[in-house]
């Protein structure tokens, strides 16, 4: 196909709602799909709209200033679910830091996108997938205002000589993700001699999610924490999110369950009790911003004696799927590095009442989830060769993967119902479901820093 200038964003949007309906076997001209990884943009590029793939910092259709977005998605048991994250610029950091958000590559490129849509089946060729919407997308204001702070913040990193401690948790919606073949590949930064990962600017598949459900499939809109984007202009989110707490610290469980009229004696009372707080009708997990940021709370009971009872746990590991993971794809990373967590804290007292102290938001430090990789390496490696394990002399299962004893950070230990709920080994036979947990003594750590 010829090159092709678009003018405008409508004639953008009319070309792109000609494709729908049509298979990438169809779309394909050159056989590009079979190219691997990236090949459905490249096909749409090329095929479809007539235009070479290029580098340039300008958006694809540079007169029109829209650049093009092809995004896959899954149908799952809980809905519309993005295959991943959408990757929009590379992060240079030797230039960004001197621009403004106007100015960024991130900004410059996907202020406005056109958006195509297609579901991804396993199993299924990429030729047979099926162009099913295209869009016209720009960020609406409150979601503007937060991604704004998400730039500064990785701004103020890189101008602190920390752009190799950047994580994808850092931010809200907008993320920095690795963009390299793997942790060694990095290039250098301003402000320090420390090399640094090579990342990309990236909106996160959370965010992506609840884009495609409500400006794509045109769901009903989630309750919004804040309800005037206005106010994110003062302060950030979570500025705003402390806020709104603060006139409930220090009061007991008794007494806001009271105050809100709240009988439940659910095993989700802390988070129940805090949606109250906000002022929510629905689960806080459910809110527009933890939707989309992909917070995930947990509450945290802080002992009379100072500790921490509980360690925090992940879902149940597939040993054999894990063999074929590296770190930067593998399930824990993505559980982990992107997720920013909302610690709930309550205080215990002696005679067992239950205060509410404060809040923190948190996600995983660089270093920290080095050390987690680490802990999944060894594990990664225990499972290849072949799990050892044996009967103490109480009778009990044991086992040579990693122990809390071994790292400050992480270790990996049962999460089965009991000894009788088994998973596959990849070495044949099977042993006790396992999963990572971070220690109790860490999250203490993190808590109080």
């Amino acid at each position: 196909m010829e090159q092709r200038t678009y003018k405008t964003k409508q004639e953008v949007l009319i070309r792109g709602q000609e494709a729908i309906g049509k298979t990438l076997g169809e779309i394909d001209k050159t056989g590009r799909i079979a190219t691997g990884k990236g090949a459905v943009g490249t096909v749409i590029e090329e095929s479809w709209f007539g235009y070479k793939p290029n580098s340039k910092p300008a958006p694809d259709f540079e007169e029109a200033g829209v650049e093009l977005k092809v995004t896959p998605y899954r149908q799952t048991p809980r809905g519309i679910q993005a295959k991943e994250r959408l990757v929009c610029d590379m992060l240079n950091y030797e230039e960004e830091y001197g621009k403004t958000f106007e100015t960024s590559a991130f900004w410059v490129k996907c202020a406005c996108m056109l958006l195509m849509s297609y579901e991804h089946r396993d199993g299924v060729p990429k030729v047979d997938f099926t162009i099913d919407k295209a869009v016209l997308f720009q960020f609406p204001d409150e979601d503007l205002e937060v991604i704004r702070n998400d730039w500064k913040i990785l701004m103020d990193k890189i101008k602190a000589g920390q752009a190799h401690l950047i994580s994808e948790g850092d931010t809200m919606y907008l993320a920095a993700c690795p963009k390299g073949r793997n942790s060694q590949d990095t290039r250098s930064q301003p402000f320090s001699p420390i090399p640094a990962m090579k990342r990309a600017y990236s909106l996160k598949s959370s965010y992506m999610t609840q884009i495609l459900r409500r400006y794509i499939f045109g769901d009903e809109p989630c309750e919004k924490i804040i309800k005037d984007p206005a106010l994110l202009r003062s302060g950030t989110f979570e500025e705003r999110f402390e806020e709104m707490l603060r006139p409930y610290i220090g009061k007991s469980c008794t007494e806001l369950k009271a105050q809100f009229g709240i009988t439940s004696t659910a095993k989700n009372i802390n988070e129940l009790l805090l949606a109250a707080m906000l002022g929510l009708k629905g689960r806080l997990a459910s809110t527009d911003e933890f939707q989309k940021a992909s917070i995930v709370p947990k509450t945290i009971a802080i002992e009379p004696n100072g500790t921490i009872k509980e360690s925090m746990s992940f879902p149940v590991m597939n040993f054999c799927a894990m063999m074929n993971e590296t770190w930067e794809e593998s399930t824990l990373y993505n559980l982990l590095a992107p997720t920013k967590f909302l610690f709930i804290i309550f205080q215990k007292t002696e005679d067992g009442e239950c205060y509410f102290q404060r809040i923190k938001f948190w996600n995983i430090p660089a270093d920290d989830l080095e050390e987690v990789h680490r802990v999944w390496q060894r594990t990664v490696d225990t499972l290849r060769e072949g799990v050892h394990i044996w009967k103490d002399s109480r009778g009990r299962n044991c086992n040579n993967l990693p122990k809390a004893s071994e790292s400050r950070v992480a270790h990996v230990r049962p999460h089965g119902i009991d000894s009788t709920d088994t998973a596959p080994l990849p070495t044949g036979g099977s042993m006790t479901k396992q999963c990572f947990w971070l220690n109790n003594s860490y999250v203490r750590s993190q808590i109080e820093n």
